[in-house]
Parts: structure tokens; sequence; C-alpha cells
């Protein structure tokens, strides 16, 4: 940027975007001594971690609806909690459930932790297992919180960084290291399968190596993303697995709170058409309106795809970083069901204490396997996958006195539907409230009101390209030090002052936080304040 357009900058950072990533980011740059604005094209801050309203009087978290990964380091450097941040339910256990009326509840890691339908030496075996996935998860959490190194450099950061990767995988003792080498691009299917005997309870894991992707529990490199989630629960501590009071609609409310008390300013139904572009370098944004302005820095929360193609335009990027762009995995596969009912249900074989658990529809591997492979031809799952909340048990605010939200998230329902949407979209979300009804008898006559959210329904509501809730797929070719594509990677973009703070980046999706974080280190190390 030359000398004239620097002096003029209305601002030092502008971040496009008010999600959870997008808000951490201005946070830590205001708090830097950074002049931020952040501007959102919706009228509610929050992204797909918002809560709104789906039906009078019932309100849910309309995108992700579990708080399982953002470091409890970030919730204190922010002090979330004193702008707000409040606890419906924290540490909630999951509860698999079986079509004979079984059911399956882990609590915790150890052997004390698991109860139902399982013999001694799958008791005894599931605490050996979580306990080894844990030393593993420790290893990896660090990589989570730190931004990846560039591959194929000389610069001594990089490989530092690549060295302590390295020294905590060695630190593990040879046993555990060359275990860890040896599953780490596994498929989580021969994993499980290796070690337990239940099918209930090999569902029950197996799902959350798969939830949000575009894999099934065969799939090479689902052991990786298995124990990504356990690395980030690592770093979540407690609050592993929690309901904020109000939905997580309440975190990007105290992310803000974070931001505005630092000092940045926010301003909603503002959405950015471009970014603007002055020898050869991002010098601030035109929004929609056709009102410009000027920043030393833009970062934007957005995906990848609409970052790059979209909002720069691909005249100022090179042809063949434009191809791996463009190529990048971002369809959705996932579905969002909400439910308004007149009461509480009651499911099969689930103690009533229970019921407002983590509710897994996962019973066995197989069926995971065979509810993804429908989607391999373009057709909806015939029997999905489902992860259920309801959050009313809890945090009674959510929905008139009396009545309940249920809300699930469906694997697997992909972007690309033979036929289209318009079409199917009633007769699944029937299917789906029938599959709840085989497991809770009497649901169908307790619902009020339905809401089904699809990937190309996400795609028009959050403005995320594909409809994925990770931006990117998680995959193996498209983690850590290559997200979301080479020559991006570190949250820097080919076009100075350019950033990305959002899930495309590393470490991925999820309401983390932590690419938001990273990225504003990334920019104060680059950008220095006016």
């Amino acid at each position: 940027m030359n000398a004239v357009a620097t002096a003029r900058a209305a601002y030092d950072c502008i971040v496009i975007g008010g999600g959870h990533n997008g808000l951490a980011c201005a946070a830590y740059l205001a708090r830097a001594g950074r002049s931020v604005l952040v501007l959102e094209a919706a009228d509610r801050l929050g992204g797909a971690a918002l809560t709104r309203e789906f039906a009078p009087g019932f309100r849910v978290s309309a995108g992700a609806h579990l708080l399982h990964q953002m470091p409890a380091r970030l919730i204190e450097e922010l002090a979330l909690e004193k702008h707000g941040l409040r606890w419906a339910a924290q540490s909630l256990p999951t509860a698999a459930l079986a079509p004979d009326g079984a059911a399956l509840l882990l609590s915790g890691s150890g052997p004390e932790s698991i109860e139902g339908p399982v013999d001694r030496e799958d008791t005894e075996g599931y605490a050996r297992f979580m306990a080894l996935m844990q030393r593993f998860a420790a290893v990896m959490n660090p990589m989570l919180e730190a931004v990846p190194p560039r591959l194929g450099t000389e610069r001594w950061a990089d490989r530092l960084s690549l060295m302590r990767l390295g020294w905590r995988i060695r630190r593990l003792g040879r046993r555990d290291m060359r275990e860890l080498l040896r599953i780490a691009g596994m498929n989580v299917y021969d994993l499980l399968k290796e070690h337990f005997r239940s099918p209930l309870l090999q569902g029950a894991l197996g799902f959350d190596a798969v939830l949000g992707t575009n894999f099934g529990p065969r799939a090479p490199g689902t052991v990786m993303t298995l124990l990504y989630r356990l690395a980030a629960q690592h770093g979540a501590g407690a609050r592993a697995l929690a309901l904020p009071a109000g939905g997580l609609g309440a975190v990007a409310d105290a992310l803000a709170g974070a931001a505005r008390a630092a000092g940045a300013e926010i301003r909603l139904t503002a959405p950015v058409a471009r970014v603007t572009v002055a020898a050869d370098r991002a010098c601030g944004v035109t929004l929609q309106s056709g009102e410009s302005i000027a920043a030393r820095a833009v970062v934007s929360s957005a995906d990848p795809q609409t970052s790059f193609l979209g909002l720069v335009g691909s005249e100022h990027l090179d042809t063949a970083f434009v191809r791996r762009v463009h190529h990048l995995r971002t369809r959705g596969l996932a579905a969002k069901l909400h439910l308004a009912l007149d009461g509480l249900p009651k499911f099969s074989g689930l103690p009533a204490a229970a019921h407002g658990a983590r509710l897994l529809i996962a019973p066995s591997l197989d069926y995971v396997e065979h509810a993804y492979n429908h989607s391999k031809y373009g057709a909806h799952s015939a029997a999905p996958a489902l992860e259920i909340t309801m959050p009313t048990l809890s945090d009674p605010g959510l929905a008139p006195t009396g009545k309940h939200v249920l809300s699930a998230i469906v694997q697997y329902a992909p972007y690309e539907l033979t036929g289209g949407w318009a079409g199917q979209h009633e007769a699944f979300a029937q299917q789906l409230i029938d599959q709840l009804e085989r497991h809770a008898p009497g649901l169908r006559s307790l619902v009020r009101e339905r809401e089904l959210l699809t990937p190309p329904d996400m795609e028009r509501e959050f403005r995320i390209s594909g409809g994925h809730w990770h931006h990117v797929d998680l995959a193996l070719d498209q983690f850590y030090a290559v997200r979301p594509v080479p020559g991006a990677t570190q949250h820097r973009t080919p076009l100075p002052g350019f950033y990305l703070c959002g899930a495309g980046c590393h470490p991925g999706g999820g309401v983390m936080g932590i690419a938001g974080r990273n990225a504003a280190r990334q920019i104060i190390a680059g950008e220095p304040a006016q």
C-alpha cells in the first residue's frame, strides 16, 4: 500500500463476518491496540452459531448446537463469562440408542463411566482405549492451537514448529509413538473393530469420527478426524460438550462484548460486495450499498471460495491458485432438524435423567456406513445417523413453559441431491420424524412445528459455499499445513493485506474461535498499527 493510501485508512483492520471466528479475531486485534471494524451481512451476529426463533416462542441454536471445542484458555483470555456467557450444562454425557430399546450411557473415560449393554471386556477395554486416545489428543492439542508451519521453506520458525511436533510425538514413548503412527491414516471402522465387540459402543465412537464430514467410517483418515475432535475437547476441558445458556448465540454475544470492550466497532446488515485492491494490495472493502471503507488490512471469516473467488476476484490471483481454490471440497453432507414440541418425548430404554444428554442414533459402524452409502449416488440416507439434543431440559427459557425443543444433526444429506431438494424436502423431514418416533413412541403427536435445514438451506441462510459447516472438508489433504490450500495456509494469502480467519483455515470447523485468534496473531505480527 502506498503512503497516501496508508494515511487515509479509516481502520487498521476490517473483519468480514460476525461469526465466532470473526468476532474472536476482532477481539484479539482490538486488545492489541488495532482499530477494528467488523462487518456482518445479517441483522444478527453468530453466523451458523446463532440462536434464533424457528417457531413462535421456540428458539434454537440454528447451526451448531453444542459447544465442545472452544479452548478454556480463549474463554479466560477474552473474559467471556464477564461478558455474559453462562452455562446451562457442561460435560454432557452421551447416550447411544439401539433399535431394541437399549441405551448405552457414556459419561467419561473410565470404566465406571460406561453403563449399558456391554460386557466386562469392553468396559475395561473402553477405559484403556480412551486413556490412549487422550494421550494422543494431548499431543495434538498444541498443534491445533498454533499457526501451522509452512512446508518446504528454509525458515527456522517453520522448522522449529515441525521439530516441536516431532518431539511431542517422540515423548509418547516408543510403543505409543508407533501406535499413533500406525493408526493415524487408518479408517475408524478397522480401529474400533480391533478394540471392541459391542456394535453399539463401536457406533457411538465411530460417529464422532464422521460427524460433519463427507466420510463413512470405512474411509481412510477417519481416525485422524476422531483424534482431531478429541484434541479440541482436550483444550476445552470441563466445558467440552456444553450448552451455553441461551443457546450458541450467547457465545457470539459474549465475543462481541469482548470485542466492543476492547474498542472494536461492529456493524450489522452491512454485506461486503468486494475487497478493494490497489497497487496489488488489499486496502479496504466496498459494501453492497456502494459505500467504500479503507483499511490497512482486511480479514475474511467467510469460506475460502467466497473469500477468494467472490470478494477478491480471480483477476487479482494467480491462475494456479484460483484452480486450487475452485477444486476445494466444500459440499455439505449434514442437515439440521428442529422440532417445536408440546411436551417432553420419552426415548425407550433411556432413564429420565439421561434425556438431557447428547443422544446418538448410530447403533453400529455398519449402520453408519450404510447411512453414508446413499450419498455416494446423490441420495439422502434412508436411515440417517443422528446427534440429538433437547436443550430445554437444561435451558427451559428456549421454549414456552412446559414445551420443548429437539435439535438433531442429520448424517447424511448431500448438497447435490438427485432430483433436487425442492421435491424431497418435506418427505425427508417426515422420514426423520418417523425415525425419531421409533425410538420415542408418541413423539410425532407432540410436534407442533418443524424446520429442516439441508446444506442448500445452510448455504442460503449462513452464506457458506456448499452449506458445509467446516467450510472445507476435514481430510488429510485439506488439513493442518495444507489447509485450505497451499499458498494460504498460515492465515496469510497471496494478496498482501488480505487474511483468512474462518473455519476453512487451520484448525477447521467447530465453534472454537482458534482460527480467529491465530489469524489475529499473524496480522499483529505482519501489520503494524497506524
